[in-house]
């Protein structure tokens, strides 16, 4: 095995997490030069966003590998953080491998593609891999392995899905450590390394490791395990684990994990999701030594390569085709509900459910990916009725909703429902716009993580604000469940044109 070090600190740092937002489980594999990264998506749809990279630190969204209805199945009964549980991307063979599992009803599932960008195959059903968050690793003569959370592995023919042999637990982490889950196996020099994921992906995640001369065990696990956990501390960076490994062509080591960025007083709150952070890593005497995982992190030793930022506006100009692939919506996304091209320049979305409660509404949005930022949008409900919201879930949402020459603010917090505010406008388009502004200062251990402004734009440009909202609200910490915060356009009624989106962050 090659040793490496940790690459010595550089003068210039680089920003943690290297994909924000609602972007949890990456999964991440190299060839060439080129680095590809997946991650879960749940219940919306497309789903599984793949991402590119030339630096480990700049991404750029190149699509979603789940893009069609034949490919991901999301039923309406599918609730909120159900559907696509934890991808592993593996390059092998000339090929690129995604496998992932539905919770919601086909189970594990394998696709193919030759460009990470797609299109991908139509799924391999998986019947005979129990569990979920599969890994995938061949051994030297061509045997496929696949490794689940518990942890279990089968040997497989990747190319029908079919199993070869019955499964059998391998290792099942530290003792008395609940969840090993978020299994990779790796042949690294001598051994055969699995790392995995223990303790619940709350406050005491963690990851841990173990190596085998054999891809099959035994396992020695690692006397320093967990190689990385922030539990009991107050570290900004929470509920670190979910992570892969890979290797850099200078050698050096990195690992991408899944984290949170608690805001707010006790217990702290996230609002963004689990999202994707880079760490380096030092092989000593066997064994990978993490380095440190911090909001402010040294640059990798090489040159960087500034990703092709996500447009803030995007003016659905019809010559542009699809909508960007950072667009995702409530378990599908029929085209003749959500269109471009009815009203040229306008994207048009047309009611299919009575209003966010409802699994099925129609809906378009994009992950908040930043604790400050501002949203606006120019929406005509005609004679619908439809607008803004934020959204975590069917029963955890803000929203703001124009229709005949009036606005309403809404909240939806678990059981209650509340009429928050609501305000004439005169008839024709109107600006929505949300503000959220962090808790930069914690006055009181109760302080929440953020505050969400909700009202309109004036023609002068100035906000009228019609509500001024606690964050805490829409939070994993409130409603539970494993997806962030999805700022995006309805329609609750008829059909509601929207001109523009505008996303800015307002600071990292």
């Amino acid at each position: 095995m090659r040793v490496s070090s940790v690459p010595k600190a550089s003068t210039t740092t680089v920003n943690n997490p290297v994909i924000p937002g609602f972007h949890p489980d990456p999964s991440v594999c190299r060839v060439g030069e080129d680095y590809y990264l997946a991650c879960s998506s749940f219940e919306y749809f497309p789903g599984v966003p793949l991402f590119h990279s030339r630096d480990l630190v700049h991404w750029t969204q190149i699509g979603n590998a789940l893009d069609r209805p034949g490919q991901l199945r999301l039923p309406p009964g599918t609730p909120s953080s159900g559907g696509i549980y934890a991808p592993t991307l593996r390059h092998h063979d000339g090929l690129f491998w995604l496998i992932v599992t539905n919770v919601s009803g086909d189970g594990n599932l394998l696709f193919t593609a030759t460009d990470p960008a797609g299109p991908w195959s139509d799924p391999i059903r998986l019947a005979g891999v129990r569990g979920i968050d599969p890994d995938l690793a061949w051994d030297d003569d061509g045997t496929c392995w696949c490794t689940t959370a518990g942890v279990e592995q089968v040997r497989i023919d990747p190319r029908t899905g079919e199993t070869l042999g019955p499964p059998r637990r391998i290792w099942s982490g530290t003792p008395g450590a609940k969840a090993p889950e978020a299994p990779h196996l790796y042949r690294i020099g001598d051994y055969w390394y699995l790392l995995i994921a223990e303790g619940g992906t709350e406050r005491c995640h963690g990851v841990s490791i173990a190596r085998g001369r054999t891809p099959t065990g035994p396992f020695e696990p690692c006397p320093a395990n967990p190689i990385l956990t922030h539990r009991g501390t107050d570290h900004p960076i929470q509920n670190t684990g979910h992570a892969d490994l890979v290797q850099a062509p200078d050698g050096s080591w990195w690992m991408v994990l899944l984290g949170v960025r608690p805001y707010g007083g006790t217990p702290g709150w996230h609002v963004l999701g689990r999202e994707t952070f880079l760490v380096p890593v030092e092989w000593v005497d066997g064994w990978p030594v993490v380095g440190e995982l911090s909001p402010a992190m040294p640059a990798p030793p090489w040159d960087l390569h500034p990703n092709a930022t996500a447009p803030g506006r995007d003016d659905f100009d019809p010559d542009d085709g699809d909508l960007a692939p950072y667009w995702i919506s409530l378990r599908h996304r029929p085209p003749e509900d959500c269109t471009t091209g009815e009203r040229p320049g306008w994207l048009t979305l047309h009611a299919r459910g009575g209003s966010l409660d409802d699994p099925g509404v129609t809906f378009v949005g994009r992950r908040q990916q930043h604790p400050a930022c501002r949203v606006r949008a120019l929406v005509d409900p005609g004679e619908g009725r439809g607008g803004l919201a934020v959204h975590l879930d069917e029963r955890h949402h803000y929203d703001i909703e124009a229709a005949a020459g009036e606005v309403r603010v809404r909240a939806r917090i678990g059981p209650l429902d509340s009429a928050v505010a609501s305000r004439p406008t005169p008839a024709g388009p109107v600006v929505l716009r949300i503000e959220v502004t962090p808790a930069h200062t914690v006055d009181d251990a109760r302080t929440g993580p953020d505050t969400v402004a909700i009202g309109i734009e004036e023609r002068d440009g100035t906000f009228t604000e019609l509500a001024s909202l606690d964050g805490r609200y829409l939070s994993t910490e409130v409603a539970g469940g494993f997806t962030g915060r999805v700022i995006g356009m309805f329609a609750s009624a008829g059909s509601v044109h929207f001109d523009w989106y505008d996303y800015e962050p307002l600071g990292h």
